[in-house]
């Protein structure tokens, strides 16, 4: 995840460059350390180095690095012939290397040439079963041909062996969220809150998800799990504190004519009203009593 200030320097060089400052092959390493996506950006200005002889040749072995670069903005841009281009340069200096036959996988799919690029790719797989890139790859194929339950599969498949990669799992959740199979995107968020526990993101979306399945004990851990997010954010996610208070409305609902044991504490939802009203006097006052309006029909109050 990509901080605030590395967020504010990649800003900044961006502009920088945009304005004709320099410091491009610096803007185009943060793009790559960071692993954002920016294409116009790195398709613009990896185009200026790379057509620059002096400016190529000073990057010396760098040079094939940002060729990749380019390739694969370009493709994201459907700047197709650049992208050939880029990747023949490639081809040419690395006849026998697997990274650049993905590119040409990749190339195909920009192409919509979906056959021969799962075919590409399941040759690739049969050399080296154990490539990360190319599992992820078949499955974005099925994902694009609307074919969601073999990206499912494939996916399920691909974390059964690399159990540790995050973006997979929240692609898998996110699959899942789409076909309205809950459940099965709360175990994902499960395992993404266990693997980084310290992470808001995956905090929220899992009381989002429990919050949407619904029923007293989902609904208790929905805010628990919204609370864990203020926390983890020093009080600053407005999302999580609206969903105290849709967790604590129907938590209520939920609770009349059960036991006191059963009934929800009012502590954290006074705290997460109080802390909307304070963000809403300084960031949009004039908006303060829809929010008043709002909470009231929820039946809660600071």
């Amino acid at each position: 995840m990509v901080t605030k200030s590395e967020e504010d320097q990649l800003n900044r060089l961006e502009t920088q460059v945009d304005n004709g400052g320099g410091g491009a092959w610096e803007y185009l390493c943060l793009v790559r350390k960071l692993k954002v996506r920016r294409p116009d950006k790195v398709l613009k200005h990896g185009l200026a180095i790379l057509n620059d002889f002096k400016k190529r040749s000073a990057l010396g072995t760098e040079e094939w690095t940002l060729c990749e670069q380019v390739a694969i903005a370009a493709m994201d841009c459907h700047s197709l012939d650049v992208a050939k281009d880029c990747i023949e340069v490639l081809r040419k200096r690395f006849p026998d290397s697997k990274r650049v036959g993905r590119l040409e996988g990749m190339l195909l799919e920009a192409k919509g040439l979906w056959a021969e690029a799962e075919k590409a790719y399941s040759n690739f797989l049969e050399d080296n079963p154990f490539d990360q890139v190319i599992h992820k790859r078949r499955a974005a194929v099925a994902k694009a041909q609307g074919n969601i339950s073999t990206a499912i599969e494939y996916l399920n498949k691909y974390l059964d062996t690399f159990m540790a990669d995050h973006d997979a799992w929240r692609e898998l959740a996110e699959i899942y969220i789409s076909l309205q199979m809950y459940k099965q995107a709360a175990f994902c968020y499960e395992e993404l809150i266990l693997s980084q526990p310290t992470n808001p993101l995956y905090h929220l979306a899992y009381a989002d998800v429990l919050y949407t399945i619904g029923g007293l004990e989902n609904l208790q851990a929905a805010k628990k799990y919204y609370a864990s997010t203020i926390n983890l954010t020093g009080g600053k996610n407005r999302r999580a504190l609206f969903g105290v208070c849709l967790c604590t409305s129907a938590i209520g609902q939920l609770s009349k004519g059960r036991n006191k044991d059963d009934k929800d504490s009012p502590e954290l939802q006074s705290l997460a009203v109080a802390a909307l009203e304070k963000d809403y006097k300084q960031r949009a006052p004039n908006k303060l009593p829809l929010l008043t309006s709002a909470l009231k029909s929820l039946r809660v109050s600071s």
